[in-house]
């Protein structure tokens, strides 16, 4: 028998590796700024054209290569940054593996231009599918230039899964965010298709989340700050009234490195206890330095898993200071129990009272829910009718005698309308939450938010397939800024903002002025509620259908009946009709369910 197992060809292989490391454009960025950060750049620019699908250009003012070095680079693991194994546990650059511009060239075409600062002249290098193409002298600036062009034109079903433009932009923009947060003294610049998104100068950390995220969100940071022999701990988190139910910015460094870490998320979170809402999120930027030795960042090739030695300590650390920036913002005032040399102050003593005070004289013996306090209650009602009046029977319905109409279980079927001749025209509000009807079948519960998160979205759905809602001009416009990830998806909902009512103009990359509103919702937060929908929108594709999806759901939440607002009859008569003239009655836009019944059988057999 033949053998069956042999060597991948080196192309195969390398393509193999490259999935690892290399998953979309903004892994390529990634990647790249790290190598020219670790170079010591001052300045970085990025280009890219068709979020990283035609090109991928990033520019550097680093060492720069020599002729030997630039061609090495581009061999697997291959690397300056380590030597030895022991190297691995006192790591003090981005990259260390050796697997970058390899993985990259296996599944692209790269130029580099690259020359160091002594040298006259510089190298320029062509790769195509790991091979080599040309190498020859070339005219360039100290440092290096990559240039990647068509990502995955030799892996073609990986460049079929590529999401859309502004998706992979999206993903550019959060890979750059977490490298410009890091090192706040280079200057980075980001062009997409020839526009500028980013253009970040060195300065402060402070003053780089504002470049960032804009003035207002700068202005809703506190300061932490804490150094013990585990571990030094500086950053910012945000003020309890930024908490938002998604679309916080929560960033872990450690050692330079972004890091996804559940663990200590949730001692951020304890902090903020009875703070803010449940469930809802604030933004923090926390940075973490730890002995080399006492992490392991060789879990995960993108290198965001990172293991600590010390990981319950270093969370109650955490946990101390951010409580701590907490307490000093709020300004908790503090008990002192040294009163010597303070003035006395008075305290009221019932027997000192003043002679000319009256006095009021208690039984102890009296008890209100005694037999002989509860007599004559009859007197309370005499000359009242015992009986219901025609009137009163008419508005308020039959008597117990007269059998109450409703709905059968097959007309909650969200197929087709429901008629309402079935319900009962009373209906109760229970804790400000429910609404709750009789009906045929037994007793109906309505979630009042639900329901009119149903309601709303169908109409704001109907706006966009029709045509433009009427808006509201506000008095004072007011001024929205939001990430760059967030302005290019603006961009792409803008056309189903104006449909439902919104009236916004651009001010400038990333703020834009609130003119107007749809009609009914004046006495809202626009700013939030533009950010809302936006963040809700970030996960998803960014086609039509979800776009205008999105934008109803978002608004028709912030619109809709909030829990705790009492209603009249006529109110929870009004949600319960158009309710039941939506297309689905039985669940809100995003799957939650509006109604239940409670059988008739089911209440007679719990009084039984």
């Amino acid at each position: 028998m033949t053998d069956v197992i042999q060597l991948l060809p080196d192309s195969v292989a390398n393509q193999i590796a490259a999935g690892e490391v290399i998953q979309r454009p903004a892994s390529v960025i990634k990647e790249l700024v790290e190598n020219a950060v670790d170079a010591g750049a001052k300045t970085i620019n990025v280009l890219v054209v068709d979020a990283g699908r035609t090109s991928i250009q990033v520019i550097d003012d680093g060492c720069g290569m020599s002729e030997t070095d630039a061609r090495l680079a581009f061999e697997r693991h291959a690397t300056s940054k380590i030597r030895k194994a022991d190297d691995l546990f006192d790591l003090h650059t981005m990259g260390f593996r050796g697997e970058a511009l390899p993985s990259i060239a296996a599944v692209a075409q790269i130029e580099l231009r690259t020359r160091r600062e002594g040298d006259e002249v510089g190298t320029c290098l062509t790769l195509s599918g790991s091979r080599i193409e040309s190498q020859e002298m070339c005219s360039c600036g100290v440092g290096s230039s990559f240039t990647v062009s068509n990502l995955f034109f030799n892996v073609p079903a990986r460049r079929k899964f590529l999401k859309t433009n502004t998706t992979e932009l999206n993903n550019i923009l959060t890979a750059f965010e977490r490298i410009v947060l890091v090192y706040p003294n280079i200057c980075f610049t980001l062009h997409s298709n020839g526009q500028e998104l980013m253009n970040l100068r060195a300065g402060s950390l402070r003053q780089r989340i504002t470049d960032i995220y804009g003035r207002r969100y700068g202005q809703d940071l506190l300061p932490v700050s804490v150094e013990t022999a585990l571990c030094k701990i500086t950053g910012f988190v945000a003020k309890p009234e930024t908490a938002r139910k998604k679309g916080a910015h929560e960033y872990f460094f450690v050692n330079g490195r972004f890091m996804k870490h559940a663990y200590f998320h949730k001692a951020v979170q304890q902090a903020y206890e009875r703070l803010i809402p449940a469930g809802a999120h604030v933004p923090y930027f926390i940075y973490f330095e730890v002995s080399p030795a006492d992490i392991d960042v060789n879990i995960h090739p993108t290198k965001t898993e990172i293991k600590f030695e010390n990981e319950q300590a270093i969370w109650q650390i955490l946990s101390a200071a951010v409580k701590d920036a907490i307490g000093q913002f709020c300004e908790i005032p503090q008990i002192e129990f040294d009163t010597e040399g303070r003035p006395d102050i008075p305290v009221y003593n019932p027997v000192a009272v003043p002679v000319d005070m009256p006095r009021v004289e208690r039984n102890p013996q009296y008890n209100p829910f005694r037999e002989k306090a509860s007599r004559n209650w009859e007197r309370l009602y005499e000359g009242l009718p015992t009986q219901p009046t025609q009137q009163e029977q008419s508005l308020f319905g039959a008597s117990q005698d007269v059998p109450v109409s409703g709905l059968d279980d097959a007309a909650l079927s969200s197929e087709q309308p429901v008629e309402l001749t079935d319900v009962s025209p009373l209906h109760y509000q229970y804790k400000g939450r429910y609404i709750m009807t009789a009906v045929k079948s037994g007793l109906m519960i309505i979630d009042q938010h639900r329901a009119d998160i149903r309601i709303r979205y169908e109409r704001y759905m109907q706006q966009l397939a029709d045509a433009p809602a009427s808006s509201q001009r506000m008095l004072f416009p007011e001024i929205i800024e939001m990430a760059p990830s967030e302005s290019v998806l603006m961009e792409e909902m803008m056309p189903a903002l104006s449909a439902v009512g919104f009236e916004l103009t651009p001010l400038g990359p990333s703020s834009y002025a609130v003119n107007g509103v749809p009609a009914g919702i004046e006495g809202l937060n626009a700013t939030q509620l533009i950010q809302d929908i936006l963040a809700s929108a970030i996960p998803v594709t960014h086609d039509t259908i979800s776009i205008n999806h999105q934008v109803a759901l978002g608004l028709a939440r912030h619109a809709a009946i909030p829990y705790g607002q009492q209603l009249s009859n006529e109110e929870m008569d009004v949600v319960v009709n158009n309710l039941f003239s939506c297309d689905n009655v039985n669940y809100t836009p995003d799957g939650k369910a509006v109604l239940c019944i409670l059988p008739q059988a089911d209440i007679e057999q719990l009084l039984a």
